[in-house]
């Protein structure tokens, strides 16, 4: 498309609620000729007769072609609006984006691969809705099993798999997460792993875990002859710390995965182990989710720490990805903490394993601080138990490691989750800093209310 045509443009603007300043979201938008030749920028303009017009033609001087157009009013700046362009790299391109910044007070190349001096920042999602373009890419497992899993021969396990990925494959943002009615045989096999566990939290788990699964008890349905539906899980979550959890067919990617804990959205398995092996999963399964991982996200300490590791996940580059997974490994997986002196498991992989968690406290692993720069780095195995594991001071020391971690993270721009519009919005200019600090005025004043009052 021409830059002239105004044609596409004004239908671009019809739909114009589809598009978002994240930088990453028109990635996603991309066909598979713009991903391998194009670049796609976003850049803003006062609000003045013409500015549109003359900024197209910049392209259209230089020989660039147009595939696409969006407009919209800047949440950026007060008086200006912005736009998204998709070009074709064609043409002195180079030339046509430095004319172009001139006369932008805002512009990001967003997309590109041929390009030099600009850096591509990967997707990432906008809005807690965004989590459904991901949300089946799954990498292993699912209703497909390898050939070593213990239910890979069973055709009535196989089949029972497959229903709990259909039942992922078609769940959508803001459903209720359907009930399951669970076979005598997969409560069996959770009561099994439940009675085990439960033995060893008064003296292994953390302070905080003891807490929560006694709530959960109560509101939930943990029992052993009971298996808790996510539906009920999930708004108990909710209601505690805003985390909810999502119904998943099998393994995602880290960035994946790491990105729905900016959202305080933890993807969840739904199906059980094969019965032959109570006791082993060789993934997370419902028991590993509900055991493990969930009583902890009702923590508002825990709750933060986990998402300032997915904040810090957002727009990384793939090396620091592989580091925050495996800071996430030891902490959220197979952390350690210290309490009243004594070192207590907070790991979902620990506290859903009987004979891992009664290992971890032993003298026979290494235990070693928690420092991401040193754990994010740190190799392990995922089929033994782990011959090291990292103990955190507190969940608040390892959140504010984390986020002097997340500060080395090379990306333009940083990021910060709104609850009220479950969005992440991206803090790159002046504008957004002042709205910023406006805010952080405000809740201080309200906390020097409250410190006057008591007093």
């Amino acid at each position: 498309m021409e830059a002239t045509d105004l044609k596409q443009f004004c239908t671009a603007l019809q739909d114009a609620d589809s598009f978002s300043i994240n930088s990453g979201k028109h990635r996603m938008m991309e066909d598979e000729d713009l991903k391998k030749n194009g670049i796609c920028v976003i850049f803003s303009l006062k609000e003045e007769v013409g500015a549109l017009a003359e900024a197209l033609n910049v392209f259209k001087e230089n020989k660039v072609n147009l595939n696409h157009i969006e407009s919209r009013s800047s949440k950026r700046m007060a008086d200006q609006y912005e736009c998204i362009v998709e070009c074709e790299n064609t043409g002195d391109i180079t030339k046509a984006l430095d004319c172009l910044r001139q006369s932008s007070q805002y512009m990001q190349v967003i997309a590109r691969d041929q390009m030099e001096n600009n850096d591509t920042v990967p997707w990432f999602p906008g809005k807690i809705s965004d989590l459904d373009k991901f949300a089946n890419h799954i990498l292993s497992y699912g209703s497909e099993l390898d050939a070593d899993h213990p239910g890979f021969k069973d055709a009535t396990y196989r089949a029972r798999r497959k229903y709990f990925a259909d039942i992922a494959y078609f769940y959508r943002h803001g459903q209720p997460i359907p009930r399951v009615e669970y076979t005598p045989e997969e409560i069996s096999t959770w009561g099994t792993v439940f009675k085990e566990v439960t033995k060893l939290y008064p003296t292994h788990a953390c302070r905080e875990h003891n807490h929560i699964f006694r709530l959960m008890i109560e509101n939930c349905g943990y029992r052993e002859d009971n298996i808790p539906q996510l539906e009920d899980v999930s708004n108990f979550l909710k209601a505690c710390t805003g985390f909810q959890l999502r119904p998943v067919a099998g393994l995602l990617s880290s960035r994946d995965f790491l990105a729905g804990l900016a959202f305080r959205v933890f993807h969840s398995t739904q199906y059980i182990r094969h019965p032959s092996k109570p006791l082993y999963t060789p993934e997370p399964d419902v028991c590993h989710e509900l055991l493990g991982h969930a009583p902890l996200f009702a923590d508002p300490g825990f709750a933060r720490f986990s998402q300032e590791i997915g904040l810090a996940s957002l727009g990384a580059p793939d090396d620091y990805i592989e580091k925050l997974a495996t800071c996430y490994w030891f902490t959220v997986e197979f952390g350690l903490c210290k309490q009243q002196g004594q070192i207590r498991a907070f790991g979902a992989g620990l506290l859903s394993s009987y004979g891992e968690l009664e290992y971890c406290l032993s003298d026979k692993p290494d235990v070693r601080p928690f420092d991401p720069y040193t754990t994010g780095v740190q190799k392990y195995p995922i089929t033994e138990y782990q011959p090291v594991y990292f103990l955190a001071e507190s969940f608040e020391d390892a959140q504010q490691k984390m986020r002097e971690f997340a500060l080395s993270i090379p990306r333009p721009f940083t990021v910060r989750y709104n609850p009220y519009t479950q969005s992440v919005e991206i803090i790159d200019t002046k504008s957004q800093m002042e709205i910023l600090a406006r805010d952080i005025q405000a809740e201080m004043q309200l906390l020097t209310d409250a410190l006057k009052k008591l007093k």
